[in-house]
């Protein structure tokens, strides 16, 4: 698939910027001044990279280099305080990122979806989630998605990964470590299918940025052999699998790449996948209305994770134009949750967050104009 190339500082780590300063004459040690302005400081030029000479900064611009962060094109503010923003790249493609204030990804009974421990938190500090995309739309086509309905226009570069990240928390004035910021990689697109994009925009966010891996979450919809390769990682986020289904005829329904990877080879990687001390796996399930939300759904999804360190989030559909499913009722959850909890697995009811502008999971649509 192709991929824009853009000549900017965002998306290079360490050893590419000391390449940079070597080939300008400099000292090797301009590479860590660089590294820490791009990522650490979030400068918006590098003039304003006041720890290097002129002189460097100005073979900088000649050489047309740019820090290349995106630009916030729109944001829409939800009652709850949830932030959509349409981000721009130079290529003029845009995606969405969502800014969740106070902490969680939306959970019920559990703590942050990118951090199981609980933590005392200044007040004077903030605590968010950013939900991140990977892709400008996406292939994976579920069914109940709107994103699906853009399709695939093209994989984010990891500085465009990254970029999104360091555009919100320069809006929202926010600073991590200072702030507890939480990142899931839940927005457009399907990470595991820009796999080396996704892992080293993560690098840059722990290396870089100061967001730690133990504070990052990826979701696929289940690209089996990069869950094998993402278990290898030596810096890697936890661990989330859209499930969505009970069995193969449902899901296959739901989502076609089940037809390529269906629940046997899905589950036999995700009893695989080696969990870090106190991690559970997170399996993802969205509830659509008389479609998969049924208590025989929810006994099957017991014996698909049987055995299994995992903890389950359920998402009631977040409804949106061109969808056909609806929303199934808050018996029909509580129902479902009954079931698993009764097998003693974790089961949380995600709260849905910023659904009145669109930025829910499952609604990321690029959509301009919002409907009061």
């Amino acid at each position: 698939m192709p991929e824009t190339k853009h000549n900017s500082l965002l998306g290079l780590d360490l050893q590419e910027l000391a390449a940079i300063a070597q080939e300008a004459g400099e000292p090797r040690y301009r590479a860590q001044q660089l590294f820490d302005a791009v990522y650490g400081q979030r400068v918006k030029s590098a003039e304003q990279i006041s720890t290097l000479p002129a002189e460097f900064r100005n073979v900088l611009t000649k050489q047309g280099l740019t820090v290349g962060l995106p630009v916030i094109e729109q944001k829409f503010v939800s009652r709850d305080g949830t932030v959509r923003y349409l981000i721009a790249f130079a290529d003029g493609q845009t995606v969405e990122t969502v800014w969740m204030p106070e902490g969680d990804a939306g959970e019920t009974g559990d703590g942050s979806e990118a951090g199981d421990e609980l933590e005392k938190v200044s007040p004077k500090r903030a605590r968010a989630t950013i939900c991140v995309s990977s892709q400008v739309g996406c292939a994976v086509d579920c069914q109940f998605c709107m994103t699906a309905l853009l399709g695939i226009k093209r994989n984010l570069s990891a500085g465009e990964i990254v970029g999104q990240i360091c555009a919100v928390l320069n809006d929202q004035e926010v600073s991590p470590p200072q702030d507890r910021v939480n990142l899931v990689f839940m927005g457009m697109g399907e990470p595991f299918l820009n796999y080396e994009n996704f892992t080293k925009a993560v690098r840059l966010l722990v290396e870089g940025v100061g967001i730690p891996e133990s504070r990052m979450t990826v979701s696929t919809a289940g690209i089996v052999p990069r869950i094998y390769d993402f278990a290898e990682e030596p810096v890697r986020p936890k661990l989330a699998i859209s499930l969505n289904a009970s069995n193969d005829e449902l899901r296959t329904r739901l989502m076609p790449l089940n037809k390529k990877w269906d629940l046997e080879k899905l589950m036999t990687a995700a009893r695989d996948f080696p969990l870090r001390n106190r991690e559970r796996l997170t399996f993802e399930y969205v509830l659509l209305d008389e479609v998969n939300d049924s208590v025989q759904n929810a006994r099957e999804v017991v014996e698909l994770i049987r055995g299994i360190r995992a903890k389950v989030n359920l998402i009631a559909l977040n409804s949106g134009p061109e969808i056909g499913f609806r929303t199934p009722s808050e018996e029909r959850v509580l129902a479902f949750q009954k079931v698993l909890v009764a097998a003693n697995i974790p089961t949380f009811i995600r709260r849905p967050r910023g659904r009145d502008i669109y930025a829910a999971c499952g609604q990321l649509k690029r959509t301009v104009e919002i409907s009061a």
